[in-house]
């Protein structure tokens, strides 16, 4: 794999945001395994915002976001939108994030069927479904791309990390990244 590009002396840092939707994390396990080579990105980017930072509100001026995961939840619809609207560049990261994947195996099922079963079918207490502090499902789960529009498409279950690293460094050196070279759906 070849490494980012340097970055300009006098060129301003790529800004970096991620975002975990509805999904199993392990697109963001991926970026973590690039292991070393994620200080290379480092060198050349600044991670604004995200799972793997300590900040609670989606900042203006984002280059890049990584959207890994379906859209499940109005909580999750508002993020995408206002990760979108900042955003220069958004990549769908991973099949849940591209086509819903295993989130929307649960679209075949009414909302009422999968809460009657999580909060009084298998609850250690059961009640009724909590209305403060848990997002409200939507009908059905989305891919990202039935939200907000999406400037590149990122598949694998989950991309691997050599793959996730190489696009990541086509898009920080300005080069046309084609993902579907180097990975698969459920690869």
């Amino acid at each position: 794999m070849t490494n980012a590009a340097p970055a300009p002396a006098s060129a301003p840092r790529t800004r970096l945001a991620t975002v975990w939707l509805d999904g199993c994390s392990g697109c963001h396990m991926s970026l973590l395994d690039i292991d070393e080579r994620i200080l290379e990105l480092a060198r050349h980017c600044d991670f604004v915002y995200g799972p793997l930072v300590d900040s609670k509100l989606v900042p203006e001026n984002i280059d890049v976001t990584l959207v890994e995961g379906a859209v499940s939840s109005d909580h999750d619809w508002h993020l995408v939108s206002e990760l979108r609207k900042k955003s220069k560049l958004l990549i769908a990261l991973g099949d849940c994030a591209v086509t819903g994947n295993v989130p929307s195996m649960r679209n075949v099922m009414p909302l009422s069927s999968i809460y009657r079963k999580v909060y009084r079918d298998t609850a250690a207490i059961p009640g009724e479904c909590p209305k403060d502090g848990v997002p409200k499902l939507l009908k059905t789960v989305l891919p990202v791309n039935q939200v907000v529009s999406v400037d590149l498409y990122l598949p694998g279950c989950p991309p691997s990390a050599d793959t996730l690293f190489q696009v990541l460094s086509d898009v920080l050196a300005s080069r046309e990244p084609n993902p579907l070279l180097l990975t698969r759906f459920g690869a």
